[in-house]
């Protein structure tokens, strides 16, 4: 009877479900997980990691072995989601430390580095991609929490648990990121006008 479940059954299953079969060693669970959030979370390593694609891949791949390998430490009683985007957050964090280090080592004495001086292309204020445009001027922290709650629509509780942060800090973040985009939107916009 078992072998009878197939994958269209597990579709209607919850992610926290699925876990308990691909814990079992259900490769046909593991591929409904991963095709529910492979595009997400490609999508947030794309922003996070500098909009590279190819790292965001690797990562990708990364995450998925690290969920498989860890997956005994999943709490089916949480949400699914909240645990995996804590491991994609983290994985960007030593990502960024390990960067840095790099950074510092390889500069000389007396040499000044600036990591983002690159030029972003002026876009039209009305188009979508302006607005995540935006988040690459943010630090890792306002650029998450926003990821977090306007592309993958998690609550803010959700997000406080992912940054391990007060509802409240969560909430002054998402304010300042919203407040620090429409600025930069107008100023855009003020810039296509004058062209």
């Amino acid at each position: 009877m078992m072998f009878r479940f197939k994958s269209r059954t597990y579709q209607q299953l919850s992610d926290e479900k699925l876990t308990i079969f691909i814990s079992n060693g259900d490769v046909a669970a593991f591929n409904e997980l991963y095709n529910r959030y492979n595009e997400r979370i490609l999508y947030y390593f794309y922003r996070m990691l500098w909009n590279d694609k190819e790292l965001a891949q690797d990562f990708l791949q990364d995450l998925f072995m690290k969920i498989i390998d860890k997956l005994n430490t999943f709490n089916t009683d949480r949400k699914f989601s909240t645990w995996v985007f804590s491991i994609a957050h983290n994985m960007c964090k030593n990502e960024y430390r390990k960067r840095q280090i790099r950074a510092l080592a390889a500069l000389e004495p007396d040499v000044a580095c600036d990591a983002f001086d690159d030029e972003t292309a002026v876009y039209s204020a009305l188009q979508i991609e302006d607005v995540f445009d935006c988040l690459n001027d943010l630090d890792e922290l306002h650029r998450t929490a926003f990821l977090l709650k306007y592309r993958e629509g998690l609550s803010i509780e959700a997000i406080g648990a992912v940054l391990d942060l007060p509802v409240g800090t969560v909430k002054s973040r998402l304010f300042y990121t919203r407040k620090k985009i429409q600025k930069d939107l107008i100023r855009k916009l003020q810039i296509c006008q004058d062209c």
